[in-house]
């Protein structure tokens, strides 16, 4: 397991503990990152005790369930419950993941829930994603194409779109963006892992006529060069895709042509 730092803002105190009811035979203990920035107070970790005879059986379902039935303030993102969307990102257990496919059982002792790592924090679990999404727009992640369309649509022999497998199945959870020490210290230059990875879904398009200008557009030494291929974003990514590889695949291209 590779463990990542946790928020800047880590200093955490222990904070309330939440018992499980009587009775309870299956207890598992729920560390879970709180802090609300207008309140003024220090963050803390609360604990919840949970019944997982009566829990699903992932992280997530651990979640709601401390939501809905003991403290209805614990704030955290979440939608489709199907490892998709990329909500439910979280620090989990020292890695970055989605709690909607972390089981349980996976986790040896005390369940801790951080949010993702150096991204300044909304509330609790929900950390500030502003950068990261405006440094994906930056890329223009869609079709760009010169050549007018033809009658129907723009079309890819079986090898072409090969090519997009391993980048088109990332769902932007950040979860390698933020495990990437180099993101931690240049966040507002480098584009960090997962939108590197975006742009070579992009620049590895047969559709796509803009290469020049996008590889012109990444061919900086930060926006690019920061990675070091310590490879923390491909050890975390929740989906098995490697940005790593795809960085390599950008440098390569941007060697080829100079």
């Amino acid at each position: 397991m590779v463990e990542f730092m946790l928020p800047a803002n880590s200093k955490v105190a222990a904070g309330k503990t939440h018992q499980a009811p009587a009775g309870s035979k299956q207890v598992r203990r729920f560390k879970i990152y709180r802090y609300d920035p207008d309140a003024g107070a220090n963050p803390r970790l609360d604990t919840f005790e949970v019944d997982l005879d009566k829990c699903g059986p992932m992280v997530l379902d651990a979640l709601i369930k401390i939501k809905n039935e003991v403290d209805a303030t614990l704030t955290f993102r979440r939608s489709c419950r199907e490892g998709v969307c990329g909500s439910c990102a979280f620090n989990i257990d020292g890695t970055n993941t989605l709690a909607c496919t972390k089981p349980i059982a996976d986790i040896k002792g005390d369940v801790r829930i951080y949010p993702l790592p150096h991204m300044p924090v909304i509330k609790d679990l929900v950390a500030d994603l502003s950068v990261p999404y405006a440094q994906y727009a930056s890329i223009k992640p869609w079709l760009q194409a010169e050549t007018p369309p033809p009658s129907s649509e723009r079309l890819q022999s079986p090898e072409e779109r090969a090519k997009l497998d391993g980048l088109w199945e990332c769902i932007l959870c950040f979860c390698c963006q933020t495990s990437c020490p180099s993101y931690w210290w240049n966040g507002d230059r480098y584009l960090g892992p997962a939108v590197l990875l975006q742009a070579q879904r992009w620049l590895a398009d047969s559709r796509d006529e803009a290469s020049g200008e996008r590889l012109d557009e990444i061919d900086d030494p930060y926006r690019l060069y920061r990675c070091h291929t310590i490879m923390n974003c491909t050890s975390t990514c929740p989906k098995g895709l490697n940005p790593g590889q795809a960085i390599g695949a950008i440098k390569e291209a941007i060697f080829k042509r100079s």
